[in-house]
């Protein structure tokens, strides 16, 4: 039987964490050189970030204006690889510096199943901190479905393929470490193909 966790937020708040702006930059850099990062970030009027990288909470519409220059400049199928190492990167920054130890090790420790519920609720409950005005669902069972609604990264958007890589490296690499290691994340439905929702189904 499975069950849902809901995370609900104030419809003002628009701010997501710093990591959606500085890993993206990490991941094009590494991928396409620093020439290719100063032009996506000047498309998007974001280059006050490559002089002083974010160490706050970021205005949402900037993670949304930085994956529409970052399509516009790559061509979707590229700016989704930079997504996906951006989201990588994400996962290891959480596990390195956000995730107690102790609670990494209990989830480990934990049959799968169990520790994919704890997992989920501790994201659920963090959820303001990447989805911004969007709405932020889980719902457990055999495979575990997230939601993201009005989702920040495709926002504006229009594609023929899911488009929400960052969000699906960043939950495959947590389900990955701390779930089991065969766990693999599929974007299964994206608002920039028209879905009510971006759903990220995860099994292993």
């Amino acid at each position: 039987m499975s069950d849902a966790v809901h995370a609900t937020h104030d419809a003002s708040f628009g701010r997501i964490g710093p990591n959606a702006i500085t890993r993206v930059a990490e991941a094009l850099g590494a991928i396409d050189g620093a020439g290719a990062v100063r032009r996506v970030f000047e498309t998007a009027g974001l280059t006050d970030y490559l002089a002083a990288a974010p160490a706050d909470m970021v205005d949402e519409r900037h993670v949304t204006r930085l994956h529409l220059a970052l399509r516009g400049d790559l061509g979707g199928a590229r700016a989704r690889t930079v997504g996906w190492i951006a989201g990588q990167r994400t996962a290891d920054y959480l596990l390195a510096h956000r995730i107690p130890q102790l609670a990494q090790r209990l989830l480990r420790a934990l049959p799968a199943p169990a520790a994919s519920r704890l997992l989920a609720r501790a994201i659920a409950g963090n959820a303001w901190t990447f989805a911004g005005t969007g709405s932020f669902a889980a719902r457990h069972g055999r495979p575990t479905t997230f939601t993201i609604a009005n989702c920040p990264i495709c926002r504006g958007q229009d594609a023929t393929s899911p488009y929400c890589d960052f969000y699906a490296a960043t939950f495959e690499r947590l389900y990955g470490r701390l779930v089991h290691a065969g766990a693999r994340v599929v974007e299964t439905d994206c608002q920039a193909m028209g879905a009510r929702a971006c759903v990220f189904t995860i099994a292993w």
